[in-house]
């Protein structure tokens, strides 16, 4: 049986957009953080413009999704919530887990394993087997996927593009979180490890703050032995305090706004910092001098 921590810390997340609309524009949502044994919700405020109607329905990866109409004018989405987290580190109950050969792998879990739009693993086989292929299965192969892409792929802010596949991000040798994600979950597969894009929030939980804004994150995850692991290449150190919001086969599936016409972003902020318990409730002002996170203390109150 799998061990499950005690949830013992409070993150404060959450995002406020505000979109200009030339005229009515359908779009979906990703904004929820998933129900998870690892993460679970204390508070939640979710407000889609002026109390516009809308419709929340499941994906087929588990995201939860709302779609609706924003209207002309000025729109403004929010979301607020304090979800309760563990003070463990990513894989803190890795253990010697195998790589489930395919014949025994759950069906729902195989499209993990093909190429997808922006993990093109069918390109990148011969590569990975020649870089991996004699590192031992499981754990060790992914951590070295994991330290190849954080040692030869630039992490540059604010030079990513939504239409770069894995095998051009390993071509142009730098990128953003959502390519050094991209790149794992592709040479994984080639790999044949069942690999999934993961987006969310990530605190500097136990972990100096750089300074840079705060952003919705992506990481990727690889199943070894009946259960899902984190690997993050942007980082490559265990960290504490991740809030899954969405998963899929690449960033096609965890958009957190999809958007069918023409639509401005105006403004964009995301917050993600650790709080002492019952001193923040959603809808506060975002106040970070009450954040416990920033530094490489581990802090509960």
């Amino acid at each position: 049986m799998p061990v499950i921590p005690k949830l013992d810390l409070v993150v404060r997340v959450g995002c406020l957009l505000r979109y200009e609309a030339p005229a009515d524009v359908a779009v979906l949502m990703n904004l929820k953080p998933r129900m998870d044994t690892m993460q679970v919700v204390q508070q939640e405020r979710l407000v889609l413009g002026d109390r516009l109607p809308c419709e929340e329905f499941e994906d087929a990866h588990g995201n939860i999704l709302y779609r609706l109409i924003l209207p002309r004018g000025q729109n403004q989405i929010s979301h607020d919530a304090l979800v309760l987290v563990p003070s463990v580190g990513d894989n803190f109950h890795q253990a010697n887990d195998l790589v489930v050969p395919m014949s025994e792998l759950p069906v729902g879990l195989l499209r993990y394993t093909l190429p997808s739009r922006y993990c093109d693993s069918d390109r990148l086989i011969k590569f990975a087997w020649d870089q991996f292929g004699t590192v031992p299965r499981g754990h060790m192969q992914v951590r070295a996927v994991s330290d190849w892409i954080h040692g030869k792929i630039q992490y540059r802010f604010g030079q990513g593009r939504s239409d770069t596949a894995a095998s051009e991000v390993i071509a142009q040798g730098f990128g953003v979180c959502r390519d050094f994600a991209h790149v794992g979950v592709a040479l994984c597969r080639a790999l044949n490890i069942p690999a999934r894009y993961v987006t969310g929030h990530l605190p500097d939980i136990a972990y100096v703050d750089t300074g840079s804004p705060m952003d919705f994150h992506a990481y990727f995850e690889v199943y070894l032995g009946g259960k899902w692991f984190a690997y993050d290449p942007r980082y490559n150190v265990p960290r504490i305090g991740r809030v899954k919001v969405a998963c899929g086969a690449d960033a096609v599936d965890c958009a957190f706004a999809t958007i069918y016409g023409p639509l401005t972003l105006n403004y964009f902020e995301v917050w993600a910092y650790q709080v002492a318990p019952g001193t923040v409730s959603v809808g506060d002002p975002i106040d970070l001098s009450k954040r416990l996170d920033g530094d490489n203390r581990l802090r509960f109150s």
